[in-house]
């Protein structure tokens, strides 16, 4: 009886593999992993929210600010397609985050992957 219990307890919560996982899909999917870091908390998921917060972050800022420029005749629209490949490296960011989350790894997004952790130290 104890055996299903403890069973029971440990197939509602997530372990921090799976928390960092859908930390990356979507807004909604952070604000229900982060929801479900509070009953489980690891390190693993923690750096996954941290990392995952910041991409969406600078794609979110990234997309009002290639907004905004389409407003502008020509020298907008120039701007906003020479934007392109920031939206490109962005997702290959994303991908990278996914992937290592996926393999259960703590390892950082290149170039500023570090500061990230540093910068958002607050989220805990």
């Amino acid at each position: 009886m104890q055996n299903e219990n403890n069973t029971n307890t440990g197939m509602q919560q997530m372990d921090g593999k799976s928390i960092a996982i859908i930390s990356y899909l979507t807004i909604i999917g952070w604000i229900i992993a982060y929801v479900m870091y509070g009953n489980n908390k690891s390190q693993l998921a923690i750096y996954h929210l941290r990392q995952s917060l910041f991409i969406m972050l600078i794609g979110f800022t990234f997309y009002i600010v290639q907004t905004m420029l389409l407003f502008i005749p020509y020298l907008g629209w120039l701007v906003s397609l020479l934007l392109i490949p920031v939206g490109l490296v962005l997702f290959v960011l994303w991908i990278m985050g996914l992937i290592s989350a996926i393999n259960g790894e703590e390892k950082p997004i290149p170039i500023v992957g570090e500061k990230v952790q540093q910068l958002l130290s607050s989220i805990k």
